[in-house]
């Protein structure tokens, strides 16, 4: 009877072992897809990750590319003013002046290649068409530096221009009385104010255009 005992006593031992060794076998194999699992799952997190850092980097670069135009507002307009000065009239301030100088160079050659009349009605007519040109360019140039001075600038060629008006006219009376009553008289007149309106159309351009 005590045999019989002890043998059931040691089946039973060997059966209990039996089923915790099986039992540390099935946790070990379950355990190791896990593990595999969470390295993967950490794997795909972590270039996730590099992925969503890429690109906030680009979207961040953009961003700092818009917000350095937006905040440099000075540098557009120093940008758009200097096009607006260069496009002035096609031409800057700087070439205006020597275009105005150059085309009053072209004007007075011109004057000196025509051909002089003989007639005396025709040297009269001649010297008429010669003083309007000259007083109309001496207008232009007037329009011109209305724009470019300023308000205090501008009063005082105004008033520069009224005493050269009366300088003008009196030098010319003065000139054409050294033949009053002869035929040259008118004529003398008129030359002298188209030669003078010359003289001051450059003056005002050498002076005051910018």
């Amino acid at each position: 009877m005590q045999k019989k005992q002890k043998f059931l006593m040691l089946l039973f031992t060997v059966t209990l072992f039996v089923l915790a060794a099986c039992g540390n076998s099935t946790d070990k194999s379950s355990a190791k897809p896990n593990k595999q699992s969470s390295i993967q799952t950490a794997d795909d997190s972590k270039g996730d990750s590099l992925e969503k850092s890429a690109s906030v980097g680009v979207d961040t670069t953009n961003q700092n590319d818009q917000e350095n135009a937006s905040n440099n507002p000075s540098t557009n307009s120093n940008d758009r003013g200097s096009q607006k000065a260069t496009n002035l009239g096609g031409k800057t301030s700087e070439s205006m002046k020597d275009d105005y100088l150059k085309k009053l160079n072209e004007m007075e050659e011109s004057d000196k290649n025509v051909e002089a009349k003989t007639i005396m009605a025709e040297m009269e007519e001649q010297e008429a068409e010669r003083y309007k040109a000259w007083d109309e360019e001496l207008n232009k140039i007037y329009s011109v530096l209305r724009e470019q001075l300023s308000t205090e600038q501008m009063e005082q060629v105004r008033i520069e221009q009224q005493n050269w008006i009366e300088y003008r006219d009196e030098s010319a009376k003065k000139a054409s009385l050294k033949y009053k009553g002869g035929s040259t008289e008118s004529l003398e007149y008129v030359a002298t104010q188209a030669s003078l309106t010359r003289e001051r159309c450059y003056e005002l351009v050498a002076k005051y255009m910018k």
